[in-house]
């Protein structure tokens, strides 16, 4: 689907691109300084044409989005009124902003007089993935300011409300915001996409009962409004926000944890390492830039393991296993304060950009913490199970520089951005050494911090760099074949884990019949141990037997670990082995996380237990994501769904 051949920067990019200040990396002052001019936003933003917005940013860009929004829990929406700033790069007296199921009320500007006038506006027919365009015809020409008055739907598909029911302390509502990737322009009319970076403010008003928290800095006014700032430039995908009965507990100065009461202390030992963390990616990659880094447990319904929020990141529920086992995630998360946050991909086709060098990143921060041992076995699982992915991917879709055409950026988010990209960059480590890539990774962080930068941008750096400084290690041809061939390259060395050598042994042993699951040695095994020896076994004709003496010795079904739930879930509905249905049925109606229902619901949905499967969804719905429900919704869209969202 994408041509092969490399795209090339215009002279005046290259030009803009010389224009843009380098970074100190000892210096968090300098680097929070280190924005664009405007000449230079304005040539990378033509570059950098987002097909997914109806933004008309290369005029007129928002430097700063001033929120007043009020949380309605009886009517399910927000409601309030958006203040933008805006920078010219263009004369012009008109404003597309993005929106979907908005109901704008009004929209005014703040005129040369210094007073607000009123203006027309247009909200244009929606289209299924971009929303509605909103065009505002401003009277003057560079207008500085404009407000717009609003309120959400019901069902934005960028917020979830809970009821108290659905919460883990079922006494008071939750709500909570997925702005990724294109779903902030469901709660604020902005520039959705991410080649725009605009501070932000907001005063929200809720019940004093309930507590709020942005991806900013957080200051209470009274008992019913909290007020909230964020002093980088961000793409609006980051903008966040949550509510409900939260409470907070430190791990250091700098960072803490919010969570329901009933699982605060459970989180707080989980992730005690989140300092460490902190320190240990500071360390090699530069000052920790964004003042705070706090983790918000969200309610089981998140339909994600987390997101990067700056200041705060979402965490799902299903990474608290007890044991700090699945706690990569958290060092996933604080990645993306260098990788995402702080150098963003300009278009969701440059998704790798953050997402492969974040998981390339959060397994570096995991080898210097836990050891080289755990970090290589995670490469390895992340490996394996991208080639399980592959397989059921169109060749187009393996593809690091993905081509979107008119979809769903939420189809951009496989294995392919996050673990290919990952391999790429340990292929080049692999190839310059440490010393030369992490010197290299550090430096292009500091090069582009606070910037959106396109996948041939990041080419031209890396040329200019590394491939040219250190000639004839690594070819144009390999970084091509890396980042816009398809599948994975021919000349990839795998990972290979021999901490799993013993439990692969083991394994056949057993299935050879030669010992029985109860004198297999599993009492030192790690959960990526046990991840393993699941995931390897045989996909199809295991023998419902010995599925069943699995699970008598190990006791999987009903575990409380989510991944290796997930793991045996899959094993057994490929084999047929239905005697975990009800077991599974807790897992599917108790947690909404993506990653570990969807591939179930799709397991079951191509077998004769499609309708138990069915009966199931219809049940849990109500509690899971308007995203989740978008993409289950369509599985079983044989005949109408009960209860059918608006978008």
């Amino acid at each position: 689907m994408l041509s092969l051949r490399r795209t090339v920067l215009s002279s005046a990019l290259l030009f803009a691109l010389q224009l843009l200040p380098s970074t100190d990396a000892n210096s968090a002052t300098n680097t929070l300084a280190a924005e664009p001019t405007a000449t230079v936003v304005q040539a990378l933003t033509q570059q950098n044409q987002d097909a997914l917005t109806y933004a008309n940013y290369t005029e007129v860009s928002v430097s700063h989005v001033e929120l007043a929004l009020a949380i309605d829990f009886k009517q399910n929406r927000l409601s309030g009124e958006a203040t933008l700033d805006l920078a010219w790069h263009k004369p012009g007296k008109q404003l597309i902003l993005d929106t979907r199921d908005l109901t704008i009320t009004s929209v005014t500007a703040l005129n040369s007089t210094v007073k607000w006038q009123s203006l027309p506006f247009t909200l244009a027919k929606a289209d299924a993935v971009k929303g509605a365009a909103l065009t505002i015809k401003l009277a003057d020409e560079d207008t500085q300011k404009v407000k717009i008055k609003y309120h959400t739907s019901n069902n934005p598909s960028g917020i979830q409300w809970l009821t108290p029911e659905q919460t883990q302390g079922k006494q008071l509502p939750f709500m909570f915001s997925q702005s990724q990737a294109i779903h902030a322009r469901s709660w604020i009319p902005l520039q959705d996409t991410p080649a725009v970076r605009q501070t932000y403010s907001a005063t929200i008003t809720a019940d004093k009962a309930i507590t709020v928290v942005m991806s900013a800095d957080r200051k209470t006014l009274s008992s019913t409004q909290t007020q909230f700032t964020m002093p980088q430039a961000i793409p609006a995908y980051l903008i966040a926000i949550a509510a409900g009965h939260l409470k907070f507990s430190p791990l250091d100065n700098i960072s803490g944890i919010w969570a329901e009461p009933e699982i605060l202390d459970k989180a707080n030992k989980e992730f005690a390492d989140t300092p460490e963390m902190i320190k240990i990616a500071a360390k090699r990659y530069g000052d920790y830039r964004w003042g705070r880094y706090d983790l918000l447990i969200l309610p089981p319904s998140f339909p994600f393991g987390g997101m990067e929020n700056p200041r705060l990141s979402f965490i799902t529920p299903t990474v608290i296993a007890g044991d700090k086992s699945l706690v990569s995630l958290i060092a996933h998360e604080l990645a993306h304060s260098w990788s995402g946050n702080l150098v963003t991909n300009a278009t969701w086709r440059d998704l790798w950009l953050n997402e492969g060098f974040t998981t390339y990143v959060e397994n570096r921060i995991m080898e210097d913490l836990y050891g080289r041992d755990r970090a290589l076995m995670e490469q390895t699982i992340g490996y394996s199970e991208l080639l399980a992915e592959l397989a059921e991917l169109t060749p187009g879709d393996s593809v690091l520089h993905i081509d979107l055409g008119k979809r769903s950026p939420d189809e951009a988010f496989s294995g392919v951005p996050y673990v290919k990209g990952q391999l790429f960059l340990i292929f080049l480590e692999q190839k310059f050494g440490r010393e030369r890539f992490d010197a290299f990774v550090k430096s292009y962080f500091n090069h582009f911090a606070f910037q959106s930068i396109t996948t041939a941008q990041f080419r031209e750096y890396l040329s200019l760099n590394l491939l040219n400084k250190y000639p004839n290690v690594v070819s144009e041809a390999e970084v091509d074949t890396w980042i816009e061939g398809q599948g994975l390259p021919s000349f990839l060395v795998p990972p290979n884990s021999h901490a799993f050598d013993d439990i692969d042994a083991q394994r056949q042993t057993w299935l050879d019949g030669k010992l029985s699951a109860s004198e297999l040695k599993t009492s030192t095994w790690t959960v990526h141990q046990w991840l393993r020896f699941i995931n390897e076994m045989p996909r199809v004709n295991l023998d419902q037997a010995k599925l069943a003496e699995l699970n008598k010795a190990f006791h999987f079904t009903g575990t409380g670990n989510s991944e290796i739930a997930f793991a045996w879930y899959s094993l057994a509905l490929d084999n047929g082995y239905y005697a975990v249905l009800p077991a599974l049925k807790q897992h599917l109606t108790h947690i909404g996380r993506m990653r570990l229902i969807v591939p179930l619901y799709q397991k079951l949905a191509s077998t004769d237990q499609y309708d138990w499967a069915k009966s199931v969804y219809l049940k849990a719905r109500s509690g899971y994501h308007p995203q989740t429900q978008a993409s289950l919704d369509m599985m079983f869209a044989d005949k109408p769904l009960e209860h059918e969202h608006s978008h």
